[in-house]
């Protein structure tokens, strides 16, 4: 059985939720980011905030693969969350 290869996660700003179900003992960024961050995507590296801080990194391909998003809604500040 082969897998797709999801596409790497446009630019833009963006709403980011780990998939379920979540692993929280991980080191592998998800809880820095749960349960949602602002990110910022740049078509190839996105970058996930906290309270306006940078919490964790990922290219964007693994981000769209591990995170569910929703686009920021116009004139929402960028950095909030």
């Amino acid at each position: 059985m082969s897998r797709k290869t999801p596409s790497a996660l446009p630019n833009g700003h963006y709403w980011a939720t780990p998939h379920a179900p979540f692993p929280l003992d991980g080191p592998n960024g998800h809880d820095e980011v749960f349960p949602g961050a602002h990110c910022v995507s740049d078509g190839k590296w996105v970058t996930f905030y906290r309270d306006g801080e940078e919490v964790w990194a990922c290219n964007a391909v693994y981000a769209a693969a591990h995170f569910d998003f929703a686009p920021v809604p116009a004139g929402r500040s960028s950095m909030d969350g």
